[in-house]
């Protein structure tokens, strides 16, 4: 099976493609750097030219309002050509619980992503995952101020970005699910528990403050970004991540 991944140099993107292709299928990677632009369409028919799965796995560059024109533009370029090039499955990583925090624009970008995708006429997968534990240090520089860390107290799941593409590679390889799989870690923290956990493994002089309005988390209310009973729980805990 002939797999083209959209975004295949980056975290997930280059594990999905390695790992596809390690148990014989053809993966194949594709980013701005091979040549690929999914804003203004340039290299998409060569791409997807003879693919049975599309992957798409492209980011916007900004977590603004602007990201909901980058998703828009995307998808409709993508959709088209897999669409002329008879693709059969078409898979998008999202967000657990991204349809519950619509006060967040790069949220309600990626929500707007899933519904042209489920609107499409392709068949679809969506694969929607927690918080990637590699993005733990990024977090914690958002809110820094000196040796101060300002982190709300938001319940999360981390999932470790080998779990998230074991995951997505699976779904690639299956037939269309026509709905969504959401995927988690094996454990609920507090996000500002979090950042003392990182900064106890990982020392560097900050120290974590509690402050419910805190950076980008701040804005989401309860434990919508926390998977419900239906979840695919990966193995790896943030702890042994970190070691």
């Amino acid at each position: 099976m002939k797999v083209a991944v959209i975004g295949g140099t980056g975290l997930i993107g280059s594990q999905v493609v390695k790992k596809l292709n390690a148990v014989g299928h053809e993966a194949v990677p594709h980013s701005q750097s091979t040549g690929v632009d999914v804003l203004s369409g340039q290299g998409l028919d060569e791409a997807l030219a003879g693919a049975d799965v599309v992957v798409n796995l492209t980011n916007s560059p900004t977590f603004d309002e602007a990201s909901l024109a980058f998703f828009q533009t995307s998808m409709d370029h993508l959709l088209t050509a897999a669409e002329k090039y008879g693709v059969g499955h078409f898979v998008i990583l999202s967000i657990v619980g991204v349809d519950q925090v619509p006060q967040l624009d790069y949220y309600r970008a990626k929500a707007l992503q899933e519904d042209i995708l489920t609107a499409g006429p392709i068949p679809y997968s969506i694969v929607r995952a927690t918080q990637f534990m590699e993005f733990m240090d990024a977090t914690l520089s958002w809110t820094t101020s000196g040796d101060t860390v300002r982190l709300p107290p938001t319940p999360l799941q981390p999932i470790a970005a080998e779990d998230v593409s074991d995951a997505v590679a699976g779904v690639a390889a299956g037939p269309p699910l026509q709905g969504i799989r959401n995927i988690a870690g094996p454990d609920v923290l507090p996000l500002d528990e979090l950042g003392r956990i990182t900064l106890a493994a990982h020392p560097d002089g900050r120290s974590v403050v509690t402050d419910k309005t805190a950076g980008l988390f701040g804005a989401v209310q309860g434990d919508v970004l926390v998977a419900r009973g239906d979840a695919h729980l990966a193995p790896t805990r943030y702890t042994d991540w970190l070691a």
